[in-house]
This record gives C-alpha cells, sequence and structure tokens, in this order.
C-alpha cells in the first residue's frame, strides 16, 4: 500500500495539481488585495464612499448597535450589507479575471501567428528540398 502510494505521488498530475494549489492560492492573494486595496476605493469614491457592509436588520430586541460588529455581539443579525458587498467583490474579481484571460489569451494568439508566419517564411529543410527536386525531375521524365 505504500509503494502504491509513493507512485500515486510520483505521477505528473499529482504534482501539476499540487503547483496549480499553490500558484492558485498565491494568485488569489494578488488578486484579493487588487480588489480591495485599489478597485474598491475607487469603487467608493465613485460612489461617494457608500458602504454596504454594516447594513443589518436586527433579528432580536436586543440588539441596539449601528454597527455590524458590536450588533452580532448583541445577538442575531441578518446582515444582506454584507453580503451585497461580497457579492461585489465577486463581480469585480470575475470582471478582473476575465480582463486577464481574455489579454492572455489574445497574447497568446498574437504568439501562434508569429510563429506560424515564421514557419511560413522558413525555408524547407534540406532533405525536403532534395525529395521536391526528385519527385520533379521524375514528373519531367
Amino acid at each position: 500500500m505504500l509503494n502504491e502510494f509513493k507512485t500515486f505521488i510520483a505521477r505528473g498530475n499529482v504534482m501539476d495539481l499540487a503547483v496549480g494549489v499553490i500558484i492558485g492560492g498565491a494568485f488569489g492573494l494578488i488578486v484579493n488585495s487588487l480588489v480591495q486595496d485599489i478597485v474598491m476605493p475607487v469603487v467608493g469614491v465613485v460612489f461617494g464612499g457608500f458602504d454596504f457592509s454594516n447594513y443589518f436588520l436586527a433579528l432580536s430586541d436586543k440588539v441596539t448597535a449601528t454597527s455590524l460588529a458590536a450588533a452580532r455581539e448583541q445577538g442575531a443579525v441578518f446582515a444582506y450589507g454584507n453580503f451585497i458587498t461580497v457579492v461585489i467583490n465577486f463581480v469585480i474579481l470575475a470582471w478582473i479575471i476575465f480582463l486577464m484571460v481574455k489579454g492572455v489569451n489574445t497574447l497568446r494568439k498574437s504568439l501562434e501567428k508569429q510563429e506560424q508566419q515564421a514557419a511560413q517564411d522558413a525555408p524547407p529543410p534540406a532533405d525536403i528540398q532534395l525529395l521536391t527536386e526528385i519527385r520533379d525531375l521524375l514528373k519531367k521524365a
């Protein structure tokens, strides 16, 4: 069983997955920082500093606080503002990732076109040229 486990772990797919998860986690931190530290302040300025995160409905008469953190300490709350903030962050994050993927795909297509152009412009290898000449001579004969 231990040998099977070693074989499983040593497979390329498992290692690729591990690398993908690690890179994905680091990328997630970068994108989160981009959204929280760069995009959301701009959104806040555009919408006049509007912040949904402290909007809630008290589910108990004991809740008298005006901030969400304090209200949660006093009792049950329906934190719809926090949900709206998370949804807005998700939409912004999804849009940024879409733009990044679109940019990478455009760059990839551009590089493929350059490679295809280079392959078309390059002369065929010597053995292909020789075979082409032989074929042409045989056609004339």
